[in-house]
């Protein structure tokens, strides 16, 4: 929108509608603030009311969410991350975070952000980062805009991840039509701290000095709250200064430095700056300790010239920190960050009076009270209507009997093995450093979910990121109870527990009913399974408006989990590890193709219900596997999950090249459905010879369905008397088939 002259000008109706607010918002404003607001103040409350700052459509349902555990230090809300006791004195803290509207846009600087951004987040509490994860969602190869912003968004995520000295352990990718435009980019990182060590994000006491640590200020991100609160149209390019440029090596120095203030107890409060600026660090720490803050904002150290009182205010610029200094530490503080070759600038002072004053060169240009801004304050909440979709009808209509059974099944399995969805991802984490920090790093062998070591400690942290975005189009309450059920079944494969999860909602205009009926009901779905679980909700955050020309992603509410792996020993990976060992499958096999990526992807039915899932049943086979992990009687562990039985088996015994002989009772199971359904609540494992009694006395004690199905060996699959070829066969359509994607824009061919 145009800006006025006047810095101080009063703002208009037609003013605040550019700038996404509503009629009743502007009149709401009008009535808190007691007259109109100017341009300055208007700006302020477009970015801190916008959905990305206030979740304004979206906080009655995430206030239905668990936020109560055993393991919970820091609850939703309160905190920059969420918080969970890991024991030993040690706690984890952790968080994932969107960043898809900036990467659809310049998907290099929107990724890299993204890992930045959820980064301090991290050690803005104190906690040293020691892993990121990424979830992402990328349209149809045949379109070169795909494969520009794969490249782009795998690049800024590798480059700035190795750069800035974490590991890219793990995360999870889907292609699909319905993110053509709209790509998902969602950043998740994890760090330690020791108990009582954290730092919160509140203002401290009045007169504490308030400094703006870390880069310069540019006008980059200007509005990139309001731009992250808008659908994706043909003139978001236009939006392109909305978009953060990153830099990790200063943001290196900025993680050192400030783990150094810290550690030396100089810091009273402390919040990264992350949308809308310096507005919501002030805002948001001041509203939190019940004070106020005067901001001198000619004192912020900038890079560029003659840059405008309310684009300081709103600027998005990348790698800064709000930091409040305890009273008499602040010469401890500024010689720190000086040591860094850090900016760190006095530009106010903590007040008694619950009042947010902003100043330019000696003018006030801003005048507006804290709580009026924020989340939990006077920010506007609603409850939008909503409906059923109407596509429901078409999935409530399917059968799976108009689906002919394929006759040559072993051409169906290399074809499902190449699909993007399912193949390695090698050609994308081959590009980012999950090896450094190696003191922390336990292992690069595969499993369920990465695994890291806690140094000092003989614990490490398992984490996932999940979500099949299919099932929750098709069910959302039970598509998102799976998207938990499967992060959870995950960590408890690789040995551990699961402690607590975060969340990154994303979904289409929450104004759409339809879409706002499949985000409420998802919200429903994950209590019933972290309650189910135990594993509160410690924040995350909502992306609405994923959507283009009127038509929505696909619901993508992604899982971000954390889990406790007690012992070395417990670590478990999904590979076959010897000749002779028998394979197991706990769980029942059911007659069910439904939202499978055999039906989507190869027989091209689009709509049909989610998967057989039972929550209660799910449950007992996570505890009957976790207590035969424990026990030392289970030498591999992998679930069940996209591509079906077939693709476990085949992933667990491309790892080390060992093969698998298969027969198991099909109980009059559809060939297809035994192999490629993707029915939940299943774990394949194997066992050694000598434990076989006591692990299947285990499993009856624990009440979990177990079959041994098979022995390790060979370097070939069959299974019921089926040929299905040698592993290498697999294992270059596997490794090959996304860079050929890439670079062909279509799938690799089988016959090659």
């Amino acid at each position: 929108m145009s800006t006025p002259n006047d810095k101080l000008q009063k703002a208009t109706l037609e003013g605040a509608l550019e700038l996404g607010l509503r009629q009743e918002e502007w009149e709401k404003i009008q009535s808190l603030m007691g007259r109109e607001p100017n341009f300055t103040e208007l700006s302020m409350f477009s970015v801190m009311w916008s959905e990305h700052c206030c979740y304004k459509n979206s906080i009655l349902w995430l206030k239905k969410l668990p936020k109560d555990g055993k393991h919970i230090l820091a609850k939703a809300g309160e905190e920059n991350a969420g918080l969970v006791d890991i024991g030993d004195g040690y706690a984890c803290a952790f968080k994932i975070e969107s960043h898809n509207h900036p990467s659809a846009i310049e998907p290099y600087q929107g990724a890299a952000t993204g890992v930045g951004g959820i980064s301090r987040d991290i050690f803005t509490m104190g906690a040293r980062p020691i892993a990121s994860l990424n979830s992402l969602r990328f349209g149809d190869f045949k379109h070169f805009n795909t494969r520009h912003l794969v490249r782009g968004v795998v690049k800024g995520i590798g480059d700035y991840g190795n750069c800035f000295g974490v590991p890219t352990v793990g995360g999870e990718v889907y292609f699909d039509e319905a993110y053509n435009i709209n790509p998902l980019v969602n950043a998740f990182s994890a760090g330690i701290v020791k108990v009582g060590q954290t730092v919160s994000a509140t203002a401290g006491e009045p007169g504490s000095k308030v400094y703006i640590v870390g880069s310069a200020t540019g006008k980059d991100g200007i509005h990139g709250a309001s731009f992250a609160s808008a659908d994706i149209t043909e003139d978001s390019a236009n939006e392109l200064p909305s978009v953060q440029v990153g830099d990790p090596f200063m943001e290196k120095l900025l993680l050192e430095a400030t783990l150094e203030a810290i550690a030396a107890g100089c810091v009273a409060g402390m919040q990264d700056m992350g949308a809308a600026g310096i507005i919501c660090s002030t805002a948001e720490m001041s509203a939190k300790g019940e004070v106020g803050m005067k901001i001198d904002l000619s004192k912020v150290p900038t890079r560029q010239q003659n840059m405008k009182a309310w684009e300081i205010l709103l600027s998005e610029s990348q790698e800064r920190m709000l930091v409040v200094a305890k009273k008499g530490m602040e010469k401890k503080i500024e010689d720190i960050f000086e040591k860094w070759d850090l900016n760190c600038a006095v530009i106010g002072e903590v007040t008694k009076e619950e009042k947010l004053e902003y100043f330019y060169n000696g003018e006030m240009i801003a005048s507006v009270t804290p709580r009026f801004l924020v989340l939990g304050g006077e920010s506007p909440v609603y409850e939008r209507a909503m409906k059923e979709p109407a596509y429901f009808g078409t999935i409530r209509n399917f059968k799976m009997e108009t689906v002919e059974v394929p006759e040559d099944l072993v051409s169906v399995a290399k074809h499902i093995a190449a699909l993007p969805n399912i193949a390695s991802k090698r050609w994308i984490y081959r590009q980012y450093d999950s090896m450094v920090q190696v003191g922390n790093r336990s292992t690069n062998n595969p499993s369920a979910a990465p695994v890291v070591r806690v140094q000092g400690t003989n614990k490490s942290i398992a984490m996932s990121v999940d979500c099949n975005p299919y099932y929750i189009y098709a069910e959302p309450h039970k598509g998102t109870a799976i998207a938990v059920a499967e992060a959870a079944r995950n960590i408890t494969c690789s040995g551990g527990e699961p402690l607590a999860i975060t969340n990154c909602l994303n979904f289409g205009n929450p104004y759409n009913e339809e879409v706002y009926y499949t985000f409420a009901n998802a919200i429903l779905g994950m209590k019933e399974a972290c309650e189910k679980f135990d594993t509160p909700v410690t924040g995350g955050n909502v992306s609405f408006y994923n959507q283009c020309n009127d038509i929505p992603v696909l619901p993508t509410p992604t899982i971000g989990m954390v889990g406790l792996v007690q012992k070395p020993e417990h670590m478990t990976g999904i590979a076959f590890q010897n000749e002779g060992d028998m394979i197991y499958l706990l769980g029942d096999n059911k007659n069910d193709i439904a939202s499978s990526q055999y039906l989507i992807h190869y027989c091209r039915v689009k709509h049909s219900p989610a998967p057989y899932f039972d929550l209660n049943t799910e449950f007992s086979l996570q505890q009957g596997m976790r207590k035969a992990i424990q026990s030392g009687l289970v030498t591999s562990a992998h679930d069940i999950s996209e591509g079906g039985l077939f693709i476990t088996l085949l992933e667990s015994a491309m790892v080390n090249g060992l093969g698998a002989d298969i027969e198991m009772r099909d109980d009059n199971l559809r060939p297809d459905a035994l192999l490629f359904g993707e029915a939940q609540s299943r774990i394949v494992v194997t066992v050694r010879a000598e434990h076989q009694d006591a692990f299947e006395a285990l499993m009856t004690e624990m009440n979990v369905p177990t079959e041994m199905i098979g022995n390790v060996g060979g370097d070939s699959l069959s299974i019921n008397g089926i040929e299905f070829g040698v592993l290498s066969e697999y294992q270059y359509l596997h490794e090959n088939s996304l860079e050929y994607y890439m670079e062909k824009g279509k799938s690799i061919p089988v016959e090659d």
